[in-house]
């Protein structure tokens, strides 16, 4: 008998479970405001418009759409359920500037847990812990901070054109250059870039290898759990829905066995830099134990000269938090911002810096262009080893002014912010309303987002705002606001359209790091001084003694996998590539103006 009782509930308790969540999802769906907005016709009952939106990079799915539909449309989701998308400036400024109030749907913050951030890192938490993590991890990310991480940037930099630089030279006189896969190169680039500047780590990545030698065991398990971003699947779909779905994923004793190399290894890496402060701290106070200090633990983690690494200063600051236990940061919480340094910081920025490439192989002139004015900066401090070097020459007050020199550059500065408006490396970011209980609308179970101009319902009622529910999906299409021609002009979606060359204040516009404008909020990239560093560093140590081409005809799309990357549209099962022809720079002319 109690066989049949733990049989039976063994079937039914799954039953009622799926039914009951079924049913509060019709209803959800029955209830929302949102199927009163114009929308697309949808290409499937069960997985509505998700399939075509799967690919809407290549196709040009979202301008179509907006210049049926308007600025704000709904699109339809599992079993016909309404989802907004918004690029309307004054709907999306409300949404990400009550951040706590629309943070990402739980489904897209398990999925960022499960591939990399973990539970409790930046990239995951929320409302007041966000807040919290956010004011620690920040002098990290200071403007002065960065600029001492320029060292780590021109080395690695420097080791990538080397490699390139031998590729090139291997060719015999007047054979053609070699043809590259620079997103590859840049991936083992940024990663060793984000090891030592992230945590004092050596990944090795773009150290030579022979066959069958095995890779860095940290990154061989970062490269595990990442590569788990899953392809279009209907279980994907499920498992939004169905939470429970979410404990039988693929692959989930991999991805266990994964996670448990990088506890293992990030707790070595804290408990070591953590020795590191104490000693230093000690050292202080015993060379000058009468100065005053304005942290109760004498540590100032933007101004401290030793371990430069975002780890260190991280651990510092959290030091300086020491007299409000409640205000620092968990030891589990330090681990999990190791896994998110390197989820936010290495394939977002070997995209970019990919495109960047692409962008420029296709336009000699623009390339020469932008080489001609890097090489009015003069080589980085003591550089004795080539650019590059040991990436430890010169003063920080040296360094600091070649890094003012670099940024003072508006060309180079204006390729990267073009590159980055129209290849963000994250396209899309989904939110939904539902504000905490700290929240003045925390007793709401609606909003009303406002619009920049009325709009017609689908029941011919006109309206000034958007109406939400508690629970409602949104999507906040980046890519296709940094393309808006009322912002970028007629030529929106070309590389340095004529109408964007000096214009004041233009890239203030650009959503791809989700901040320096109005539209900010408190989710804003808390690394974007990192990125835009890096990518300028890469460009002139990389332009200066090299050239990027491109086969005529090689066609590249994009493929998104949680970052856009490239490919090759007629060689897709050889996977995420940008094959670029490499060479050593010579003297030419030539169009292709960006």
């Amino acid at each position: 008998m109690p066989s049949l009782l733990t049989t039976t509930a063994l079937i039914l308790l799954p039953l009622l479970y799926f039914t009951h969540t079924f049913l509060l999802l019709l209803l959800r769906q029955r209830l929302s405001p949102l199927r009163l907005l114009p929308r697309p016709p949808a290409p499937s009952l069960l997985t509505g418009n998700l399939a075509e939106l799967h690919d809407q990079e290549n196709t040009g799915l979202f301008a179509r759409w907006t210049a049926t539909h308007g600025p704000s449309f709904c699109y339809r989701g599992f079993l016909g359920g309404s989802r907004l998308i918004t690029t309307d400036p004054r709907a999306i400024a409300h949404i990400l500037g009550h951040a706590y109030e629309y943070p990402k749907p739980d489904f897209v913050s398990d999925s960022l847990a499960t591939m990399a951030a973990g539970e409790e890192g930046l990239l995951t938490v929320e409302g007041e812990t966000h807040r919290r993590q956010r004011k620690i991890i920040a002098p990290a990310f200071g403007r002065r901070h960065v600029r001492s991480l320029a060292p780590v940037f021109v080395r690695k930099a420097g080791e990538l054109r080397d490699r390139w630089a031998e590729m090139a030279d291997a060719v015999p006189a007047g054979g053609r250059p070699p043809r590259v896969d620079v997103l590859a190169w840049l991936s083992r680039a940024t990663l060793d870039v984000i090891g030592l500047a992230g945590f004092g780590y050596e990944f090795n990545a773009l150290a030579p290898r022979a066959e069958g030698e095995a890779g860095d065991e940290l990154a061989e398990a970062f490269a595990t759990i990442f590569s788990t971003a899953r392809k279009f699947r209907i279980m994907t779909i499920l498992q939004v829905w169905f939470p429970l779905l979410r404990r039988f994923r693929r692959n989930n004793k991999t991805m266990a066995d994964a996670q448990s190399t990088m506890r293992r290894i990030g707790t070595h890496l804290i408990d070591t830099r953590k020795a590191a402060v104490f000693a230093e701290l000690a050292a202080a106070k015993s060379a000058s134990s009468s100065s005053a200090s304005s942290h109760p633990s004498g540590i100032d983690g933007d101004t401290t000269v030793l371990g430069r690494d975002l780890l260190s200063v991280l651990i510092r600051s959290n030091l300086a938090s020491a007299g409000t236990p409640a205000a620092q940061l968990s030891s589990a919480e330090t681990l999990c911002q190791i896994s998110t340094f390197i989820a936010a910081g290495f394939e977002t920025t070997s995209s970019a810096l990919s495109w960047a490439l692409f962008a420029l192989s296709g336009a000699p002139g623009a390339q020469m262009k932008l080489r001609e004015a890097m090489r009015a900066v003069p080589p980085p401090p003591q550089d004795t080893e080539g650019e590059g070097g040991d990436g430890g020459g010169g003063g920080e007050d040296a360094w600091d002014a070649w890094v003012s020199a670099l940024d003072a550059l508006p060309y180079l500065d204006w390729t990267v912010r073009e590159s980055l408006r129209l290849h963000a490396p994250i396209t899309n970011t989904m939110r939904v309303f539902d504000p905490p209980p700290s929240s003045p609308l925390a007793d709401r179970n609606t909003d009303v987002i406002p619009t920049s101009a009325p709009w017609v319902g689908r029941d011919g009622v006109t309206r000034t705002g958007i109406e939400i529910r508690r629970g409602d999906i949104i999507s906040v299409p980046i890519q296709a606001v940094n393309r808006g021609e009322g912002v970028w002009g007629a030529d929106a979606g070309k590389h340095g359209g004529k109408t964007k060359h000096g214009v004041p204040g233009l890239y203030a516009g650009i959503l791809t790091f989700l901040n320096g404008n109005p539209l900010s909020g408190n989710r804003a990239c808390i690394g974007y001084r990192f990125a835009l560093l890096e990518m300028k560093v890469f460009l002139y140590v990389l332009l200066r003694d090299l050239e990027v081409g491109i086969d005529p005809g090689l066609v590249i799309e994009k493929k998104i996998n949680v970052v856009t990357r490239p490919f090759v549209a007629s060689e897709p099962g050889l996977g995420n590539q940008l094959p670029l022809r490499i060479s050593r720079v010579k003297q030419h002319g030539g169009g292709g103006e960006l």
